[in-house]
């Protein structure tokens, strides 16, 4: 017995060790940041990207590419993932910009250039500055907000709070907490999380037309809970489910192709 009680003793204590060291370190592995190195459009091959800084509500430092829009044509205002900085997505941003549409994407805080630290908080002030950044220049029906993957809940909290012309998630979830459950089962992760991303207390508060585009073969966020979130949301609405698709890959998929109908309305 004496056995017994000591090996659930370290058990136990091994298991809220573990339970700490998550509290601890979640948001290391929520916001991976790939790099803190401030990279010029030009130096990433996107020279026709304007770079700005701008100060968000709480006097951070974060920055923006933009591509001013050919007349009449929309501007697509771009969330990345958690993993993903500007300069290496210029080929994505070229595959947006190449018929004319305008381009305001956003380096999160912490991320290639832009000060401070990554929050879910933090994360809603900078896409509140790029919004502001958009909107002083372009009419709302114009803007389209696009999300991938964490960018989707930045993403559905614009959307929810300001007046855009359409909405395009790639990738999205219900919550990060949401998917932090799914993966780790045995730990009661929404009572940890401090930065849950709840898209789906958000999105019915979305009226502009939607489109939700996710990989059905999705192993990092699994196409079900993009499946529930599109269930929240309010018509018009659309859900194109990528056969094969996984997480990162979309874009071999047409994903820009897609997004490209969407905003021209066919």
């Amino acid at each position: 017995m004496t056995f017994l009680k000591w090996t659930a003793i370290v058990v136990a204590a091994g298991y809220l060790a573990g339970l700490v060291l998550l509290f601890v370190k979640q948001r290391a592995m929520l916001f991976p940041i790939p790099t803190a190195e401030r990279i010029a459009p030009s130096a990433a091959g996107f020279p026709q990207a304007e770079e700005h800084v701008l100060t968000t509500s709480d006097s951070e430092k974060i920055i923006v590419w933009h591509v001013p829009p050919e007349p009449g044509r929309p501007v697509v205002l771009f969330f990345h993932g958690n993993g993903d900085f500007l300069a290496g997505l210029a080929g994505r941003f070229k595959a947006i910009t190449a018929d004319g549409s305008g381009l305001v994407a956003l380096s999160y805080r912490g991320y290639a250039g832009s000060s401070g630290a990554p929050s879910e908080d933090g994360l809603l002030r900078d896409g509140e500055a790029a919004y502001s950044f958009a909107a002083a220049r372009y009419e709302a029906r114009r803007i389209v907000a696009w999300g991938f993957s964490l960018g989707t809940g930045v993403a559905i909290a614009i959307a929810s709070g300001h007046p855009v012309g359409k909405l395009i998630l790639e990738a999205p979830y219900t919550s990060i907490a949401d998917v932090a459950a799914s993966h780790f089962r045995l730990v009661p992760v929404r009572l940890l999380m401090r930065d849950p991303f709840h898209s789906d207390e958000r999105i019915g508060r979305v009226t502009a037309p939607l489109l939700i585009v996710h990989g059905a073969q999705d192993q990092t966020i699994p196409i079900a809970f993009g499946e529930k979130l599109f269930e929240l949301a309010h018509e018009p609405k659309q859900f194109v489910r990528i056969l094969g698709g996984g997480h990162d890959d979309l874009g071999n998929f047409g994903v820009a192709d897609l997004a490209r109908n969407f905003i021209n309305g066919s």
